[in-house]
């Protein structure tokens, strides 16, 4: 934990050094910034890494983007990977569940946590090749994916069903059931602050559609995401303001992975939403927010672009969200 957070324009000292340094050695360079001082090169480098990691682009370093610099420094043969509590969490995670997904073994959905999944995937692939099965990633283990080629950090999220992982295709088994209704299904509508109202009116509509609802209220997402996942949830709806020329539904995706159900959830919504308010009023996009990559089940967050649109539109975007989840519920997955 860096003390001093946010960093921004304006800020010096050991902690921006330190910021730099973790930057570079990502491959985002500060340009001629000294050391130490948070100027017009730091900010362009923040906003690269931002980008690239699927987080919201300001060029301050908050503790979502300092989270994710930490996590980005790991890789894959750095330390032993094993199950612990807190889990670890890092890009040298990231790639272990990847290339371990690309061999067959499900380490559940690879999101950079070394949870109980991605243990037992571990286990069963020693256990294959002939290595103690202990569920701790070291140099033998690591020497066995290299020789069977599981490298599967080239895959792009989205690539296609050939090139999906065993978490992907094992999120798309889960989901498909044909003739599935909303009635029964147990849903969370979560928002940070400021949309108390309009989630509970899309709370109150699922639930006149026989679905199992909770508005959950907070403005830190990992808490939002242990909520969720504490009840249960078969789906996540959030809502959110974030002012922009037009709104955006969101869902999980990394590189080499993606939520195939979050995605088509993300993609009904926007439809509704631009079905009722216009065209290019809502695009779609993967992220790595922490909601959308904590929650274990599929999962989207609105980022509503237009304020109004929640006040004098909120009718008709609750009709719209609940037309996307309803849709949504009867087919969870593309095609």
């Amino acid at each position: 934990m860096i003390h001093g957070l946010p960093l921004g324009p304006g800020s010096s000292g050991e902690p921006v050094r330190d910021l730099q340094g973790r930057l570079t050695a990502v491959g985002h360079d500060c340009g001629d910034d000294p050391l130490g001082t948070y100027g017009a090169g730091t900010e362009a480098a923040v906003r690269r890494f931002q980008e690239a990691r699927g987080l919201h682009v300001d060029g301050v370093c908050g503790q979502q983007t300092w989270s994710a610099l930490v996590e980005a420094g790991y890789r894959l043969g750095d330390r032993l990977l094993y199950h612990r509590t807190p889990l670890l969490r890092g890009d040298d995670v990231h790639e272990l569940q990847q290339r371990l997904g690309a061999l067959g073994f499900d380490a559940g959905r690879v999101d950079g946590f070394f949870g109980p999944n991605s243990a037992s995937a571990l286990k069963d692939f020693q256990q294959n090749v002939g290595l103690t099965s202990d569920g701790i990633c070291g140099p033998d283990t690591l020497a066995a994916l290299h020789r069977l080629g599981g490298a599967a950090t080239g895959v792009a999220a989205g690539a296609g069903a050939e090139a999906r992982t065993e978490a992907e295709v094992r999120e798309g088994e889960r989901l498909r059931h044909p003739g599935r209704s909303l009635a029964g299904q147990r849903v969370v509508v979560g928002e940070f602050g400021g949309l108390d109202a309009l989630a509970g009116a899309v709370a109150r509509s699922l639930g006149d559609e026989g679905a199992v609802v909770v508005a959950l209220h907070h403005p830190d997402g990992s808490v939002l995401a242990a909520d969720a996942n504490a009840f249960d949830a078969e789906v996540y709806v959030g809502l959110s303001l974030r002012p922009a020329p037009q709104s955006t539904a969101t869902f999980y995706a990394s590189p080499g992975f993606e939520s195939v159900g979050g995605r088509h959830l993300a993609e009904l919504a926007a439809e509704r939403v631009c079905g009722a308010f216009g065209p290019d009023r809502c695009a779609v996009r993967g992220m790595r927010l922490p909601i959308l990559r904590e929650t274990r089940m599929p999962a989207i967050q609105l980022e509503i672009g237009e304020p109004s649109l929640a006040v004098e539109g909120a009718a008709e975007l609750v009709a719209a969200l609940v037309a996307a989840v309803v849709a949504w519920a009867g087919a969870p997955l593309d095609g």
